[in-house]
């Protein structure tokens, strides 16, 4: 076993696993275009008091799970890696003055998160979200419009049994008489609550009804519903959302005991879950409302919504649905390989004409017999080899056909022509 290794939590994305990276980022950014959002960038470190204003000082997040950076003696500022997009997307928000823009600011992210979480089947202390927020929109059609994009990038991944569980957790006119209830109803309990949960209770007793653990089930169950305390306008806001769900065809399920793990949600709540696989660690990704986030980092009162869906476990769940469809790293369209193992100088000219065509092509430029520098074309899955030879001087080359076996002469000139043809036809097992 080597000694240098990957941090614990972490992995190398390999280029097989960063290809199916690479493709649900590529999904994601056009998505993102086609809803109307605008692609930004953060920094994947922030001033401390940002997330732990943003996120909660109470929440597992800020308590137990940030990556702190050590300042050097002559830096006054301390700083957090990122744990998640929305606090540092609404920082900068407020910080560049983005209330000025049209509203909404609809804005999208795709990037690594950082969290000292225990490492386990897809939790990572370093893993890879796509975020989505609109600031400025109170809703509630901009909320079902969120939930139908997260939706449909697992659709257009090719996860299609994929859930969405909705809730309102309503704002600061409803909310504190229902945490209220909820504390005094586990207050009753408290004998029964487990340690975790009892410090909880003392403070964000609303995550309370997100415990997994076993033994709070039963208690969980018959616990007082928030939904059964919504102010008139959380009601009416929760039940426009389910309208324009129902008219997006959106198919949901109410889940009263969903609450989000993040201090800065207001009524909407969702999350995404392979059907069937519902737990602590089975969400896909989720997101919701944040109407008072704005405020607590400096700026005017104002809406915003937003989610993030974790290609990590995206990636997970495609291989288990179907291991075939994993997608490998992109194959190059040919090889050019050469008669002569030692003639590398005009394997790397040739293959230099066609890359200024914008063609994805290797050069062989390893010093081997032909008969190896065409089976290592073959496992890279190349669909053509460019054999060249003594037709070189002429101008010519022989143009393989690795998947059908066939080869002809080919002017040097109309090489790069001959192969955007082949590719753009799919003529694969053709002669050429």
């Amino acid at each position: 076993m080597p000694s240098a290794r990957a941090p614990r939590g972490t992995r190398d994305l390999l280029p097989d696993e960063r290809a199916a990276f690479a493709r649900l980022e590529s999904i994601a950014r056009d998505l993102a275009a086609r809803y109307g959002y605008r692609e930004i960038e953060t920094p994947i470190f922030e001033q401390a008091g940002v997330i732990e204003r943003g996120v909660g000082e109470a929440t597992d997040v800020v308590e137990k799970e940030l990556f702190r950076l050590a300042p050097r003696s002559d830096e006054r500022e301390t700083w957090v890696l990122r744990p998640e997009a929305t606090a540092g997307i609404v920082r900068a928000y407020v910080q560049h003055g983005l209330q000025t823009w049209p509203q909404p600011v609809k804005v999208s992210l795709v990037g690594p998160m950082f969290r000292y979480d225990r490492p386990q089947a897809g939790r990572y202390r370093q893993f890879w979200q796509w975020d989505v927020e609109a600031i400025g929109d109170p809703g509630p059609a901009v909320d079902a419009e969120q939930i139908d994009l997260g939706l449909r990038f697992y659709h257009e991944a090719g996860l299609a049994d994929v859930d969405v569980l909705l809730n309102s957790i309503g704002d600061g006119a409803c909310r504190p008489d229902y945490v209220a209830e909820l504390t005094g109803y586990f207050a009753r309990h408290e004998a029964r609550l487990p340690d975790l949960e009892a410090a909880r209770l003392q403070t964000n007793p609303l995550r309370l009804l997100d415990s997994k653990d076993p033994a709070m089930g039963a208690l969980i169950a018959a616990a007082p519903r928030i939904g059964d305390h919504l102010c008139g306008a959380c009601a009416a806001h929760f039940a426009a959302v389910r309208v324009h769900l129902d008219a997006l065809g959106v198919r949901y399920r109410v889940e009263p005991t969903l609450v989000r793990g993040l201090d800065y949600y207001t009524r909407t709540a969702f999350e995404y879950y392979r059907r069937g696989a519902e737990g602590q660690q089975q969400a896909l990704g989720g997101g919701g409302r944040y109407d008072g986030l704005v405020e607590v980092l400096g700026g005017r009162p104002t809406p915003g919504i937003g989610f993030a869906l974790g290609l990590d476990r995206t990636v997970l769940a495609l291989a288990e649905a179907d291991p075939s469809a994993v997608v490998a790293a992109p194959a190059p369209l040919a090889v050019v390989v050469g008669a002569d193992p030692a003639a590398t100088v005009d394997r790397l000219r040739v293959a230099g004409l066609l890359r200024a065509e914008r063609l994805a092509v290797r050069a062989e430029l390893g010093q081997r017999k032909l008969g190896r520098q065409l089976e290592a074309a073959s496992r890279e899955r190349a669909h053509f080899a460019v054999i060249l030879g003594d037709e070189l001087a002429d101008g010519q080359v022989r143009l393989k056909d690795l998947l059908a076996g066939t080869q002809r002469t080919v002017a040097l000139a109309d090489l790069a022509g001959e192969l955007r043809r082949a590719d753009s036809r799919h003529r694969h097992g053709e002669a050429v």
